[in-house]
Parts: structure tokens; C-alpha cells; sequence
């Protein structure tokens, strides 16, 4: 993984020093005119084009161990997720890549589509291979399938399945950049390719039936509906005073949250800050609310629908306020809300919106929304329990 990075760094020609940023902006600035203006103009691609792998060797560096270790001995997940955000980055600038040195494109992480564990925990001792590519492409964008397998008992086993969406921008990162189209081979690729398709228009359904936009269907509002009879108080019979039933607790008690300073260290090849970073901050905040709410050391399950609304820059001030949204038996959805702010306007710019299924070691009690705002997180975050549950 160490490879991936110094890659990128050399594909993208970023500075080493934060100190020399604004010369190598200017000087990626200059690559502008390598763009093209009519993506025929660009050779196609295959998909064993952009193939790649990476290593994670746990098992033979020791010293490596200490950065992914958490206290229970297992792999931080987290890191994971800064993982495979620059994999992916890597796998798409080598699907995009021309003849001079260094790549006029930006391409940046727009969205995590879907990240799907096969295993509840991960060893620390043995060594992870990083496997993907670039299966499906638009005009602008890249669809990325990444397998990560642990190595034991002399073979790789899976550990998780992953699809991210990438976009390639000009150097400034301003405005769409035409990348190479992909051509499937063989039946395999091509419903690698179709799904793809599919995936897109998904996305686009979702987006026009989300909650933001249209109200809940019949369903949905009779759950709803349900759930606020459940909490009223038959004595008053008041739409004022409202009971919580039992071996439940209110939304609103259920938040967590943190902030951070964005330091340059944190920084990507763009100099904004890596989204990586933002993945592993979200994710650990989600986990430990999900380990207070469910008294017992949760584990991942899924990842999906991480969209990157807009870059953060260096020097934000960055919120992130965590809320469990849903529960069922022994699951917890937990949504994270991230924003920046202005310290001197005191304007808040939303950044992400991440959603983290967990699994608890036991039974967790059910969350009851009391507000109609909340009403529509439950809802919202029943959806994508419900979306990961059907792709299992």
C-alpha cells in the first residue's frame, strides 16, 4: 500500500511538502490543454487494462501491525477504508492513463456505492491482498469493484467486496474531464459492464425517491403512524405527552459527536483533505456510538451510499454528529452527518452523509423517533438496512 501512494504521487506530480503546494498547483494547472474535447477522441480501454494489486503485509511486518491494530487485536477497519479509497484512486488514473509523465486528470472519490464484509473481524497477523478495476464508465466517471482477501491456511479468503465511484476532473479541479471509454470482453465483463448501467440508474431512482424530495410511501407512513400510537399516553390521550415504550429509547438520545481541525498532514494528492481520512474519522465515530448504544463491542457489516458533496479543505473545521437511526434484533444503523464551518461567518457547508450498518454481540433496544424530522431518518436508515440486507 505504501507503493499505492508514492504511485499516485508520482502519477499526479504533487508536492512532498505541503510548503511547495502552490507550485505544483500551478504547475498541474499548465497540463490543461492535454484534455480532450470528444471522448472518440480517446482509445478505449479493457477492463484487464486497469486491473491492479496491492499487498498489506501484516503478517510478515510487525511494525507495520501497530499502525492497523485496535485494542481487541483485530484490524481497524477504518484503515481499511483509507485503503481503499487510494486503491481505487490508483486503479482509475491507470485506466486514464496517457503517454506524459504525469496525468493531466484529477480524479477524486464522488461516491461509495457499497462496501459488503464477509468477515466480522480482521486478523492482524496475516497478510491482505488488494484486488480491482474499472468496470464500468461514463462520460466522466468510472465505476471501481475492489476484493479484499486475507491470506491463512495457504490460500486468500475473502474478506470484503467493495464499489466506488470515481470522477475525473480538469487539473483545477473545476470541471468534468472526458476519460478513455471501456470496452467489455466476453459475457462476463459485459454483465460486469450492464450491472454497471444498472447501478447508475439506481442511484438515480434513489435520488428521486429520497425522503428530501418525496414523501414516505403507504408503508412507510402506517410504520410511522404505529410507532407514534405506541408512544402515546392513553391517560391524557395528548398528542403532547408521549410515552417511550418499554425496552426502547428515544432518537434524540442517541447522538455522538466530534470535531477536527484538518491539518495538512491530512492531505491528499490534491491537497484537500484526503477522503480516506474523512471514511476512517466517520466510521470510528459511528462505532463508538454504536458501542455505547448497544452496550457491547459492535462489528461492521456494510458501508453504502457515501456521497462526497464537496472537498474539504485544509485548515476546516470539521463536524461530525453521529445518530442511530435504526435497529432490528441485533443490528444498528448509524448515520453520520459531516460538515465544515466557516469560523468567521459562521456558515456550515455539509460535506458527506456516511451510513454504517453494525452488528451487536447481543439484542439492542429498539429506537423510537419523536419528531417528524426523525421519523425520516428512522425511515431513511431502514432503507439502507433494508438495501444491504437484499444484496447478502
Amino acid at each position: 500500500m505504501n507503493d499505492v501512494r508514492s504511485k499516485l504521487e508520482t502519477i499526479v506530480g504533487a508536492s512532498k511538502n505541503w510548503s511547495e503546494h502552490l507550485q505544483s498547483v500551478k504547475e498541474r494547472a499548465l497540463s490543461s490543454h492535454q484534455l480532450v474535447s470528444c471522448q472518440e477522441d480517446l482509445p478505449y480501454r479493457r477492463m484487464k487494462d486497469s486491473y491492479l494489486e496491492a499487498y498489506l503485509p501484516l503478517g510478515s511486518q510487525p511494525s507495520l501491525r501497530e499502525k492497523y491494530l485496535n485494542v481487541h487485536k483485530h484490524v481497524r477497519f477504518g484503515r481499511i477504508l483509507e485503503d481503499l479509497d487510494s486503491f481505487g484512486v490508483l486503479i482509475c488514473y491507470t485506466h486514464a492513463k496517457t503517454n506524459g509523465s504525469t496525468t493531466p486528470f484529477s480524479i477524486v472519490t464522488a461516491l461509495v456505492d457499497e462496501i459488503d464484509l464477509v468477515k466480522r473481524t480482521i486478523q492482524p497477523d496475516c497478510d491482505l491482498k488488494f484486488a480491482g478495476n474499472v468496470t464500468w464508465v461514463g462520460k466522466s466517471s468510472m465505476e471501481v469493484k475492489m476484493h479484499v482477501s486475507q491470506y491463512h491456511d495457504n490460500i486468500y479468503n475473502p474478506v470484503l467486496d467493495a464499489t466506488f465511484v470515481m470522477v475525473a476532473r480538469d487539473p483545477g479541479n473545476k470541471g468534468a474531464a472526458l476519460i478513455n471509454p471501456l470496452k467489455p470482453e466476453g459475457p462476463e465483463e459485459e454483465n460486469l459492464f450492464k450491472q454497471g448501467n444498472l447501478n447508475k440508474a439506481k442511484r438515480t431512482k434513489l435520488k428521486e425517491t429520497s425522503l428530501l424530495r418525496t414523501a414516505p410511501n403507504e408503508e412507510e407512513r402506517k410504520i410511522i403512524h404505529n410507532m407514534f400510537l405506541e408512544t402515546l399516553d392513553m391517560q391524557t390521550v395528548s398528542f403532547r405527552s408521549r410515552v417511550l415504550p418499554e425496552n426502547s429509547v428515544w432518537m434524540e438520545g442517541t447522538k455522538l459527536k466530534s470535531l477536527e481541525i484538518c491539518h495538512p498532514q491530512e492531505r491528499n494528492i490534491h491537497n484537500k483533505i484526503f477522503g480516506g481520512f474523512l471514511m476512517r474519522k466517520a466510521f470510528e465515530l459511528a462505532w463508538a456510538n454504536a458501542c455505547v448504544y448497544g452496550s457491547s463491542r459492535p462489528y461492521p457489516i456494510a458501508v453504502d451510499d457515501i456521497l462526497f458533496q464537496k472537498p474539504v479543505e485544509i485548515g476546516s473545521l470539521l463536524y461530525l454528529s453521529s445518530q442511530v437511526c435504526y435497529t432490528k434484533s441485533n443490528y444498528i444503523q448509524v448515520r453520520v452527518h459531516s460538515e465544515v464551518v466557516d469560523p468567521l461567518s459562521k456558515q456550515h457547508s455539509t460535506t458527506n452523509i456516511f451510513h454504517f450498518t453494525f452488528g451487536s454481540e447481543k439484542e439492542v433496544m429498539q429506537v423510537i423517533p419523536k419528531t417528524y424530522g426523525e421519523s425520516m431518518l428512522y425511515l431513511d436508515g431502514k432503507r439502507h438496512f433494508e438495501a444491504q440486507a437484499n444484496r447478502v
